[in-house]
């Protein structure tokens, strides 16, 4: 059975805090998993939220800020402690290749299992798979830093009431979707396109255009929103964002599930970041993450 959640391991910015953990989201494509930004920590937070090395198979780097990656040398020997059996990718800035060595090999371990190191040097595709294809667009940070996007090729809803029309059913409904053509009867004319689902990762930046093309027209956004918008001045200046900019932008973009997180230990109200959000005009589903939150990707 084919499941796509995100799940959350961390929510906090730069420090963890008493119920935050560093950063780390785990997004379950069907039979792939892939870890997005393993900040300090979250080999635990996968044990609490039942995630095992053997789920992994892409981790995807925004950028070689510590809140953002400090946990992939443990993540990385735990794969090969596991001794994972299938190849596992890794995404992340080309300019930051010293730290992913630094970080892969800051102790001695054995290494058993096949890392593919993959950088990030200029907006596009990643990878191309029957199930997704990854993007990375450039965002706007003080150090270099890409969000991600996955995008499901489209597909086709068949119509029963149009196969009824034609007279078509049982094993002739397999052999049309099979086909394309059955007795004269196209499969366009029974059947309308599905689009495929679409999930975007912005991690820390300002407003910018890759902000912009990330979100257009996802499914699911996780964006950060590490600051509430009395404190803008402060987003601009260190390349944040703040509720009511990240509400704007998934408004704007016809996102369907928007979620915030990367929050600053100075807030103690989650709930702040919602009503801000809401007061930007977003009207979709929204959900302030929590760690060890499980939240479904929107069906289409």
């Amino acid at each position: 059975m084919s499941v796509r959640e995100l799940v959350v391991l961390g929510t906090a910015s730069q420090v963890p805090t008493r119920h935050r953990n560093h950063n780390g989201y785990l997004l379950r494509w069907d039979g792939q998993g892939i870890l997005f930004d393993p900040g300090e920590g979250t080999q635990r937070q996968m044990l609490r939220a039942g995630v095992a090395a053997h789920d992994l198979n892409r981790i995807c780097v925004t950028h070689f800020h510590g809140d953002h990656s400090l946990g992939l040398a443990g993540v990385i020997q735990r794969i090969n402690l596991d001794q994972v059996p299938h190849p596992v990718t890794a995404h992340y800035p080309a300019s930051g290749q010293r730290f992913f060595e630094r970080l892969r090999y800051a102790t001695a371990y054995r290494e058993t299992v096949r890392l593919t190191e993959a950088p990030v040097d200029a907006d596009g595709p990643l990878a191309v798979t029957g199930a997704y294809t990854l993007d990375a667009r450039l965002l706007s940070h003080p150090v270099e830093s890409y969000g991600y996007r996955l995008t499901e090729p489209d597909g086709r809803r068949i119509l029963p009431e149009r196969l009824a029309a034609h007279g078509i059913k049982g094993p002739d409904v397999g052999r049309i979707q099979r086909d394309g053509v059955l007795g004269g009867v196209t499969l366009d004319e029974v059947s309308e396109v599905r689009r495929g689902q679409r999930f975007a990762f912005v991690m820390d930046t300002r407003l910018c255009d890759g902000v912009h093309a990330l979100a257009e027209g996802a499914d699911m956004l996780v964006i950060e929103s590490t600051f509430l918008d009395e404190d803008v001045r402060l987003a601009t200046d260190h390349g944040h964002l703040t509720a009511g900019q990240a509400a704007a932008v998934a408004r704007d973009a016809g996102v369907r599930h928007l979620v915030l997180t990367h929050f600053s230990q100075r807030y103690s109200d989650p709930a702040e970041f919602e009503r801000q959000a809401r007061a930007a005009g977003f009207e979709g589903e929204l959900s302030v993450a929590r760690d060890l939150m499980r939240i479904p990707v929107p069906k289409r």
